[in-house]
């Protein structure tokens, strides 16, 4: 090769390095917010004539569920114009501006940055129609009331009228938002004594008037004042390099720690809400609310009377009935009238009736048609088998005959049962007779079963399931036994024979938990809850102590409500007859439980931390800038 193809070879192949670009390895995301700049008006300006808002940013930006985070107080009757081109968001507000008015633009944590989406968070913007910007504030935290999960876009505002009828009549004066950790911040707010409350505006015109809408509200009027303060700030001299921490003086806006506990006020309505007929037999009732007592059913085209059996559901709001006459539960099509008790106008239950047409999904014609298909095809199989026998007689063939149909008995247990648990066993149908003295129950003794007495009672929650209560042992082993036809169905079918044994596990595969809550005395009810914040035991107070026997060992979390009317469970609040909700408050941390061992719990002071201290870890609305962060890790991770 010569001198001069050589140079040439060898520029074209430094060229080609440079040109052949390596994937960019990222670096650390921008975790910068965006900075505001300057505005037209400005910031904080008074006699303000035009309705509307300029601002600008040091960077491109953009607006995440504007119409949602973003508030404007007072409340506009028309909603705002709002549009981002840039560096710059415009605010245009078509409501005439009322004079001498403070009026701030809450964006919350709506402004992100145009790149990584870093949100500008609980940023407000003032201007004032008048001589005077207003600028004490208020702050706090809705949560739901039964569960203290914050509420995130739920409306919050003051009214400075302190009667009751003022939420219902009136729409805010002062309003502010909640964001994704349930927390609100109102600016913008003159001196004086306001009611606050919270509410899910559903028709949006600010004012209570739906009361399907969910609500709060403190008792005590709210009285906005400031107090001098100093915080820290840090300097950074890079993104991991402190410069300086200085001391920084500013005014304080209280009150900033309020509470508002939501709930939706209980709807007084019933009606039918479907009505299923999924077999002949059997036809449900389902109705929209629990029932207080059994409705009266009717047959319009048959005899009623006599003719079902009844079976309600656990939470009383959901009604099965079994037919028991076969000339009427095979007719295609029945027609009954229900009366129920049912709210009217004026709320006061009344009787209210429907009737109903009762078809089932299948009709008889064709059940019988798939019976008979099945008969044959069984028929066929039994014939076949038949002729592999050797016994075989082709000209005296065997007649099949089919199964007499069963009482399936069905328990609800394993082998290994818990020490505080009974055994129960269940049906497919009601039962309608039993024999006790074909039931037995041994304990089991180096292989010789022993009988022992016991308690045989249907369950007070479902009429065809059945309880066997014993003086259960630990580490023992049972055996249950029950002759052939023990029991009879409603249609006639006998069970046949079942056993089964169970044996009853050591007390040193429990824990016991013992709790002492100062100030429940006898009216609270503690509940212990699973890693995904559900209930799994519970036990009311007495003498400000309770304990939980047999606690399988694992991590929990607790819960406890203030049960003020003693009925044994959470009541919601009644904003017209200024009833508050039952108080639920959390044990600020996980506790972990081991076999064999009790645990005496440290005074649990409800009264000590505030009551919306609910584990961030069983908590389901998480904050959505920790959302953000997360996310974009995780994208990061696979990049």
């Amino acid at each position: 090769m010569s001198v001069k193809n050589f140079a040439i070879y060898t520029i074209l192949l430094l060229l080609a390095a440079c040109a052949s670009m390596g994937t960019p390895d990222g670096g650390p995301y921008d975790e910068a917010s965006p900075v505001f700049l300057t505005s037209t008006p400005q910031a904080n300006a008074l006699n303000v004539k035009e309705n509307k808002v300029v601002l600008e940013f040091d960077e491109f930006v953009k607006l995440q569920n504007a119409y949602e985070k973003i508030v404007v107080s007072p409340p506009q009757i028309q909603q705002p114009e709002i549009k981002v081109n840039g560096k710059r968001i415009t605010v245009e507000l078509f409501d005439t501006l009322k004079p001498s008015t403070t009026y701030t633009i809450d964006f919350n944590d709506a402004i992100v940055d145009n790149n990584e989406g870093n949100p500008l968070e609980a940023f407000s913007f003032v201007f004032s129609t008048g001589d005077n910007v207003d600028t004490l504030g208020v702050s706090g935290t809705v949560l739901d009331a039964s569960d203290l999960e914050p509420i995130k876009g739920m409306l919050v505002g003051l009214h400075s009228d302190h009667s009751d009828s003022a939420f219902m009549k009136k729409p805010f004066e002062r309003i502010s938002r909640t964001d994704s950790r349930g927390r609100f911040a109102m600016r913008g707010v003159a001196p004086g004594k306001y009611r606050i409350y919270a509410l899910a505006d559903a028709n949006g015109n600010y004012r209570f008037d739906q009361k399907s809408e969910k609500i709060a509200y403190l008792d005590s009027l709210v009285v906005p004042f400031s107090t001098p303060a100093w915080r820290n700030d840090t300097v950074w001299h890079d993104s991991i390099t402190i410069d300086t921490i200085k001391r920084v003086h500013y005014m304080r806006l209280r009150p900033d720690d309020i509470v508002l506990r939501a709930f939706s006020v209980p709807m007084k309505q019933q009606y039918i809400v479907k009505n299923p007929r999924d077999k002949h037999n059997i036809f449900k009732l389902f109705f929209a609310e629990p029932l207080d007592t059994l409705p009266q059913v009717r047959g319009l085209d048959f005899e009623s009377s006599d003719a079902f059996v009844v079976e309600r559901n656990a939470t009383n709001d959901t009604l099965t009935y079994w037919l028991k006459d076969s000339l009427i539960y095979y007719r295609d099509t029945l027609t009954v009238e229900v009366t129920y008790l049912a709210p009217d106008s004026m709320e006061n239950y009344v009787p209210h009736s429907d009737t109903l047409r009762l078809v089932p999904r299948k009709s008889r014609e064709k059940i019988l048609a798939e019976e008979k298909k099945l008969f044959e095809e069984s028929e066929k199989e039994f014939l076949k088998s038949a002729r592999r026998r050797k016994d075989y007689d082709k000209d005296n063939p065997p007649k099949y005959i089919p199964p007499t149909p069963k009482l399936d008995v069905k328990s609800r247990s394993g082998f290994s049962m818990d020490v505080n648990n009974d055994f129960k066993i269940y049906f497919e149908e009601p039962v309608s007779s039993i024999d006790t003295a074909a039931i037995h129950l041994y304990q089991v003794i180096d292989s010789v079963q022993h009988p022992i007495p016991y308690v045989f009672r249907q369950s007070p929650d479902n009429i065809r399931e059945y309880i066997i209560y014993a003086e259960w042992r630990p580490e023992k082993e049972y055996k249950l036994a029950i002759d052939s036809a023990a029991f009879r169905g409603l249609y006639g079918h006998a069970s046949d024979r079942f056993e089964q044994t169970l044996k009853f596990r050591s007390l040193d595969e429990y824990s016991t938990l013992r709790l002492n809550i100062p100030g429940t005395g006898n009216r609270a009810v503690v509940e212990l809850l699973n890693n995904s914040g559900l209930p799994v035991a519970s036990q009311k107070t007495e003498n400000n102590r309770c304990t939980f026997f047999f606690v399988a060992p694992g991590k929990y979390y607790m819960r406890l409500f203030m049960d003020d009317n003693g009925n044994g469970k959470w009541d919601s609040g009644n904003y017209e007859n200024k009833q508050q909700p039952e108080e639920v408050c959390y044990y600020p941390r996980m506790i972990e439980l081991r076999a064999m061992f009790e645990y005496d719990q440290d005074d649990w002071n409800i009264n000590l931390a505030p009551n919306h201290q609910k584990p961030l870890a069983i908590t389901k609305q998480k904050p959505d800038r920790e959302r953000v962060k997360r996310n974009r890790n995780a994208e990061r991770k696979f990049k």
